[in-house]
């Protein structure tokens, strides 16, 4: 098999209106990347609409979640045999302009997180939710040994080891993409950075859960992580081959 580089994949669930869009800024700023969308069970014309912008169309039959449809996107390059993937939210959130940062992380790690907490930053999460986030910062950190200020954010970057690991074992449940995938990459030994990113409000479409759900989802992830972190203490981390 000839070694590829660089999938950008796009996990989309009823995203035509922002979908070509989101294609095209990728084409601008990365034109020697292939583009993967995984159509997440649309009841729109998501998959046509990425196929006439230019991407290649994986279609679940029927809506699994982004962990689920990444889990799809990592089993492709893996077969595919591409040495760098880098994931990129459908609905316009992430700047494609950020590409080359959060792929070039790579060189040190095996996965980059793109955080939006950072001096220049704009983004904002008050209330509950961010406080949640604040304590499962610091539990991943720690398992870590280097900050991750930003666990939720899905603009990440993930290298070969990383792709093995996520084509085999990668969470489907809400947020499995982002908190347990890095708790995952985490126990098997992989390296996680992060660089700062450029984070926008959604050009279309709405989220698939309220910030009430995500702030109780958050907690009982950060209780989770706390649970594992002691675990780990007295197990030795594998890593992969």
């Amino acid at each position: 098999m000839t070694a590829k580089h660089t999938l950008v994949a796009i996990p989309a669930w009823n995203e035509r209106d922002s979908i070509a869009d989101v294609i095209a800024k990728v084409q601008e700023h990365r034109p020697d990347a292939d583009i993967l969308v995984v159509n997440d069970g649309s009841t729109d014309d998501t998959a046509r609409v990425a196929l006439d912008a230019g991407a290649a169309v994986v279609s679940l039959p029927f809506n699994v979640g982004v962990g689920g449809a990444m889990r799809t996107a990592f089993l492709y390059a893996k077969r595919e045999g591409y040495s760098a993937l880098v994931q990129v939210d459908a609905d316009g959130q992430h700047d494609p302009a950020d590409l080359d940062r959060v792929l070039d992380g790579l060189a040190d790690a095996d996965v980059v997180v793109g955080t939006r907490f950072h001096p220049n930053s704009m983004y904002f999460v008050g209330g509950p939710r961010r406080w949640a986030m604040v304590l499962l910062s610091k539990s991943l950190s720690r398992m870590n040994r280097h900050t991750i200020s930003d666990p939720t954010s899905g603009f990440r970057s993930a290298g070969p080891r990383a792709i093995d690991l996520f084509a085999v074992e990668y969470p489907a449940d809400y947020l499995g993409d982002t908190v347990g995938s890095l708790a995952i990459a985490i126990r098997h030994g992989l390296t996680i950075h992060e660089t700062p990113v450029t984070m926008y409000f959604r050009q279309a479409g709405r989220p698939s859960k309220n910030a009430v759900w995500s702030a109780l989802y958050l907690g009982r992830a950060t209780l989770a992580i706390i649970a594992t972190t002691a675990k780990s203490k007295k197990t030795p981390r594998s890593d992969v081959a």
